[in-house]
């Protein structure tokens, strides 16, 4: 093997030094007042070996908050915070796209002032309680948004991105995936409506090409990635009719001219098991652009995406809780730290589980 994993790769005019990203994950270290902070910007720091740094999930608006202690990018403060993180990485020589978020019905009222979270329809999420700001609940059933409502959230991605462009950052990635609103309004599971958003396959599939487009109005279309779940369980996902939705999504986000398409083809936040899971090959079919492969990949698996031509780049998670530099130690055959314990992954408990793990001896 040429191990082309571990070779630099020109993302979109951007030197990348791999074709590693950190993958997008929510470590709730904001504190309540959702702004990034210094131990935040450390701890990217530490894992800008990767060739892209992708954020945590971060909120577009006060709506879309439904996780404790997790960033947003709905006030100036907060995007002055994350100018510590963006100029952090960029010390160290690194690339980093904020994710935009919104999390739809996985959200709870205790997050809105007793005000219902929002969804393409009023369906229940059915799964595990949600921990909210008061304590663990049951999740309730969504308020459907209004038709001219919509306009809105579309505003709150645009001004999501301005300000993560004055932040500094190289590029946005919209999550459409794991179960939160767009991906909400992307299938038939949760999207019951009977407006211009919702009853076929073009239709639900509307709100994120306006978020899309929207987005694409501040930074050039070439640094906006989208990422998609069309295996996923996650948050009570998964329709029937997955693979003619997202065949069509992607083939419309690939006119676009997107930095990279997000595929989780990976099983490992759950299955629905309503079909065979959709590969990357089924999305080279439609998508021109980069593709980037990610869920519960070993090291081999990354290996082989990217060395098969399957994928371009591959997005590593949970590997880089426990391990700052997992690019460096792959590529050099070393082994990764011991998995941090559950309990500090998304608790806000400082730099314990969080910064503290090392980095291997150069």
């Amino acid at each position: 093997m040429t191990q082309k994993l571990y070779k630099p790769f020109t993302l979109s005019g951007l030197s990348l030094q791999n074709r590693i990203a950190l993958a997008p994950m929510t470590r709730a270290r904001s504190g309540a007042d959702r702004i990034p902070n210094a131990l935040m910007a450390e701890y990217y720091a530490q894992r800008s070996g990767a060739g892209l740094v992708i954020t945590e999930a971060t909120t577009v608006s006060a709506q879309g908050n439904g996780w404790n202690h997790s960033p947003g990018i709905y006030t100036d403060e907060m995007a002055e915070g994350w100018k510590l993180t963006t100029q952090a990485v960029h010390d160290q020589g690194g690339a980093v796209f904020l994710q935009l978020w919104h999390t739809g019905r996985a959200s709870h009222s205790d997050f809105h002032g007793g005000e219902l979270p929002v969804s393409a329809s009023a369906i229940k999420l059915e799964g595990d309680p949600i921990h909210t700001p008061e304590g663990k609940k049951d999740y309730e059933v969504p308020r459907a948004l209004e038709t001219d409502e919509i306009p809105g959230i579309i505003a709150d991605y645009k001004a999501a991105a301005k300000r993560a462009k004055a932040a500094g950052f190289d590029g946005v990635e919209v999550h459409s995936a794991n179960g939160y609103l767009l991906n909400q309004f992307l299938e038939s599971k949760t999207n019951h409506r009977t407006d211009e958003y919702g009853g076929s396959v073009k239709n639900r599939t509307r709100l994120l090409l306006e978020v899309v487009g929207a987005v694409c109005e501040v930074f050039p279309a070439n640094r906006v990635g989208v990422r998609l779940s069309p295996n996923g369980a996650f948050n009570d996902m998964g329709s029937p009719d997955y693979r003619e939705q997202f065949t069509y999504a992607a083939a419309q986000l690939n006119t676009f001219g997107l930095a990279y398409l997000h595929i989780m083809d990976g099983l490992a936040f759950g299955f629905h098991e309503l079909g065979e899971p959709m590969t990357l090959q089924d999305f080279r079919e439609v998508f021109n652009g980069p593709l980037m492969g990610n869920c519960g990949y070993s090291k081999e698996d990354a290996e082989n995406r990217v060395e098969s031509g399957a994928a371009d780049m591959v997005a590593i998670g949970r590997p880089y809780i426990s391990t700052p530099d997992v690019a460096e130690r792959w590529e050099r055959g070393l082994e990764l730290n011991p998995d941090i314990d559950m309990a500090h992954w998304y608790t806000p408990a400082g730099a314990e589980g969080y910064t503290d793990p090392p980095a291997a001896a150069s």
